[in-house]
């Protein structure tokens, strides 16, 4: 038989849940975290004090309650001197944050990038240019325990390869590897498909936070997909679950970069929507998408039908995954947040007529409540993972 857990790994869990309550959910009481943890005062007492003499924590007197008796302390997590830093390649953009515990943006910078070829030495050399500058502006007392990367491409989890990326010309590239030597951090660099981080940052501290079972579509050029079942982020075998974009919709639609036909982001990402609005060539990004929508909301009917159409084949995807997951909620985010506002009526429609009663009876259609920022936020929480896990043992390996 094999034995229980033994006491320090139990402690080790109770100390890494209490940190996660108050990186999740703020600023807590101890009473309140004695609810939430099912333990009793002393040991909370005893675990806020390993947390605080570790530097991740503080505890301060509440503001007055109005309530008779000594008040429960609060327990705060030290945002501003414990942080990671989180890193996003996207389609048109290079964007860097530096993210304090708790989910705080304490800096950030960003930089417009050419579409085109991958430039492994211009993209690295870019973001661990951004580090060095917000790391150069933080107090001396301040540690990082992490950093990660959003990237628009296929990525293998066990080393932070971007298999394959062809949004952004990316093609077997050790993206991971390589910011992990520039950055010199003596930490490794972890990397994510960009749609997956934003499910993770739309579950924990988003739109979906408190949904056990969850579908998040991200769109920029292209669409990818992140799937949250039972709490947990569905990632496949090898780390390449998710790619929602490359289910075939229209086997007679238009060509996919993966080499396919009428894959859900050929017949939704934002090529087939400014072809269809008449507009291909005039502008490109997220700024083009807005400006057709803007355009049909203005009376215009060719942008009215562009929507209507991408909208169509856009429902008849989110059908599938709900016949498929049956989640709580379907998150839009990057462009497909204006391509749903825009086209919510096509989809409602797909839905209604192409799922079962029971898997639709319940779902919340929702756009995200991150934005921009979302796939940013989601490295963050990649990066902080191995500190919720194991707090004293993750920052013993982290130099001061």
């Amino acid at each position: 038989m094999r034995a229980g857990p033994s006491q320090e790994e139990i402690r080790k869990h109770n100390l890494g849940t209490l940190l996660r309550h108050v990186h999740l959910g703020g600023p807590t009481s101890r009473a309140e975290l004695t609810s939430l943890m099912g333990l009793n005062r002393s040991t909370i007492m005893a675990l806020t004090a390993d947390l605080t003499a570790a530097g991740l924590v503080r505890e301060e007197l509440p503001k007055d309650t109005g309530r008779a008796g000594r008040p429960s302390l609060v327990v705060r997590p030290e945002t501003a001197r414990v942080y990671v830093l989180a890193f996003e390649v996207g389609v048109d953009r290079l964007a860097a944050a530096r993210i304090g515990l708790g989910g705080v943006i304490l800096d950030r910078r960003e930089v417009v990038r050419a579409r085109g070829p991958f430039d492994m030495a211009q993209v690295v050399g870019t973001l661990a240019g951004f580090a060095r500058q917000m790391r150069r502006k933080t107090r001396e007392d301040t540690i990082c325990v992490g950093a990660a990367a959003a990237v628009s491409g296929v990525v293998r989890a066990s080393d932070g390869v971007v298999r394959i990326g062809p949004n952004i010309g990316a093609f077997e590239v050790p993206l991971g590897e390589e910011l992990t030597k520039r950055l010199a951090l003596g930490l490794p660099v972890a990397v994510g498909n960009e749609a997956n981080l934003g499910a993770l940052a739309e579950h924990t501290r988003g739109i979906g936070a408190g949904c056990r079972d969850l579908v998040y579509l991200h769109g920029d050029v292209g669409i990818g997909g992140g799937i949250i079942v039972n709490g947990q982020l569905l990632g496949g075998y090898g780390g390449y679950g998710g790619e929602v974009g490359h289910m075939v919709v229209n086997p007679d639609g238009r060509p996919c970069a993966c080499g396919s036909r009428g894959c859900l982001e050929a017949e939704v990402g934002e090529p087939a929507l400014m072809e269809h609005a008449g507009r291909y060539g005039e502008m490109i990004g997220r700024d083009a998408v807005r400006a057709v929508v803007d355009a049909a909301d203005r009376g215009d009917v060719m942008a009215q039908e562009a929507l209507a159409h991408v909208g169509n084949w856009l429902g008849l995807g989110v059908a599938s995954l709900v016949n498929i997951f049956n989640p709580e909620m379907v998150v839009f985010g990057g462009i497909l947040r204006e391509i749903y506002l825009g086209s919510a009526a096509q989809v409602r429609s797909r839905i209604a007529t192409g799922t079962l009663r029971a898997t639709r009876e319940q779902v919340r259609l929702r756009t995200s409540a991150l934005g921009d920022d979302a796939t940013l936020m989601g490295a963050a929480e990649l990066a902080f993972a191995q500190v919720l896990a194991d707090p004293l043992e993750a920052l013993s390996r982290v130099a001061p």
